[in-house]
């Protein structure tokens, strides 16, 4: 079959495109280096720690942190059908308004809050109906009415105790305050891009869809992308279309690009790769958000788990006042998230508790993502920059304190909690070291091809079109120019949903 598009990537950006350009009637390929979501673990969001290190997950670290104690952090990316939506909480966030504005002011014309709303609105099963702010008739479900976990509720008023506004819809535009988490989730089970969009057409004639494929280059000839080189079933193969797609993430599509000789020139060459196309931002500003965890054990009786969600309560709140959007995004965990990669050691302690993890969304921040040499086995080198600036310590330390105070409201007392880390031994004062110590990802990282028109841009706002180079968009979360205020699951898919539209109407 002649291929218009070939997509690599089919987590939550490749599998919707590849739904809409096979209901627009195009041929597609699509590459996917994991299998299929056949792990029992996959379907119920408890089990999800499982998740890491396993089969399904690309298991990448970072280069030694200098910020985080010169600790390598590990970040989990899902390498299956549904890439990490396959491995995530299922927490539907969109973000701030003031996020999308951002974009639009950074050179992203079309992108502000007013503009996407519609989409997202188009995007959503959403379970309280239509709304000024939610649809029902999209093929994603959103949920916000399952069964709580008593502890949650619980740990939700305890934030409103301590002064926590309570928000009863964080979608709607305004995140700040603390709120039930919206979950993608069906009959209490994940429910993911791959289940909602790819899945039912499947079998469609005008798909070809490759698992254990795993691209390595691009195919490129007088500045015109012309294909994929890949592995796939222990052989070395290509595949021809008319455009490629790269949907594979804020990791996987920069380090495509920079394999195949499309990056920041200079560099390209010091690690013997022979510059194709000289793009400078590719692999650079990547931007991701951060986790510190308080962590409790209850004396008074078990913690129960939770019918659907280890996390269903979050809130967002501002570090200091002055700030135009909140840069805090605390998580609440109904199970005690003990850090393997703690500074210390790994963390230990009582089975039955809870956790509050400070969480840090704003971050100031810039990372990078480099190449270590020429070969397919030479590793990518990832370094979040994590804590390098001390605003970021600083708002995550504050984060940490006012977890610290909502674990001892009155709210939470029946249960008899005691933290157990950082520890009563730690002051509020002296956290800086423990948050260094002990801080993870929030596992969303982002930006690395970023769009916009600056030098640093690599893909065009409107086309998703790579500056300079024919053949090729990329549609994921690697080009969010400014990691968004929450998760960054349900901003990928607008993206994806965008790109899709862009795609049908240049060829419709």
């Amino acid at each position: 079959m002649k291929l218009d598009y070939i997509i690599v990537g089919a987590g939550s950006a490749g599998n919707v495109i590849a739904r809409r350009l096979l209901d627009a009637g195009k041929r597609v390929g699509l590459l996917e280096a994991g299998d299929f979501d056949t792990n029992p673990n996959i379907a119920h969001l408890n089990t999800l720690g499982a998740l890491w290190h396993s089969q399904q997950d690309w298991d990448y670290y970072t280069t030694q942190q200098s910020g985080a104690s010169n600790r390598r952090i590990h970040l989990p990316r899902g390498k299956v059908m549904g890439g990490s939506h396959a491995l995530n909480a299922a927490i539907w966030v969109r973000g701030d308004r003031w996020d999308y504005d951002t974009w639009e002011s950074l050179g992203c014309t079309g992108w502000g809050w007013d503009s996407v709303l519609p989409i997202f609105k188009d995007i959503e099963s959403f379970d309280g109906g239509a709304s000024d702010t939610h649809g029902d008739a999209g093929l994603l479900d959103v949920v916000q009415d399952y069964v709580r976990n008593p502890i949650q509720e619980d740990m939700l008023a305890a934030a409103i105790d301590t002064g926590i506004k309570l928000n009863e819809d964080y979608n709607s535009g305004d995140v700040e305050g603390v709120s039930r988490i919206q979950l993608t989730v069906r009959d209490a089970k994940r429910f993911n891009t791959w289940h909602a969009y790819l899945k039912p057409v499947v079998d469609h004639p005008n798909l070809e869809l490759l698992i254990g494929a795993h691209a390595r280059r691009l195919l490129i000839e007088d500045g015109v992308v012309l294909g994929v080189e890949f592995d796939h079933q222990g052989e070395r193969k290509q595949l021809r279309a008319t455009e490629t797609i790269l949907a594979a993430g804020a990791l996987n599509s920069p380090e495509l690009l920079l394999r195949s000789g499309v990056g920041p020139a200079a560099e390209l060459a010091v690690v013997g790769i022979e510059p194709v196309h000289d793009v400078p931002g590719v692999g650079k500003n990547l931007q991701d958000h951060l986790l510190s965890p308080v962590i409790f054990s209850t004396a008074a009786r078990p913690v129960p788990v939770g019918e659907t969600a280890p996390a269903e309560v979050h809130f967002f709140a501002k570090s200091k006042p002055d700030l135009p959007v909140s840069d805090t995004q605390p998580l609440f965990f109904s199970v005690p998230m003990y850090s393997q990669d703690y500074a210390p050691g790994a963390m230990t302690g009582p089975e039955n508790g809870f956790s509050m993890l400070g969480g840090l969304v704003r971050p100031e921040s810039r990372g990078q993502l480099t190449l270590s040499g020429p070969n397919d086995e030479d590793p990518i080198l990832i370094d979040l920059a994590a804590l390098n600036e001390q605003a970021d310590v600083d708002a995550l330390v504050a984060s940490v304190a006012q977890c610290r105070a909502i674990g001892r409201s009155a709210a939470l007392a029946s249960w008899e909690p005691t933290e157990i880390h950082p520890g009563p031994s730690v002051a509020d004062e002296d956290l800086e070291k423990y948050v260094r110590d002990s801080v993870v990802t929030y596992h969303h990282q982002v930006g690395t091809c970023k769009m916009g028109t600056d030098e640093l841009a690599v893909v065009d706002p409107q086309s998703f079109k790579v500056h300079g180079l024919g053949g090729i968009r990329i549609a994921d979360a690697s080009i969010m120019p400014l990691v968004p205020t929450g998760n960054t699951n349900a901003p990928a898919i607008l993206i994806a949903e965008r790109a899709a539209s862009a795609l049908i109407s240049e060829t419709s």
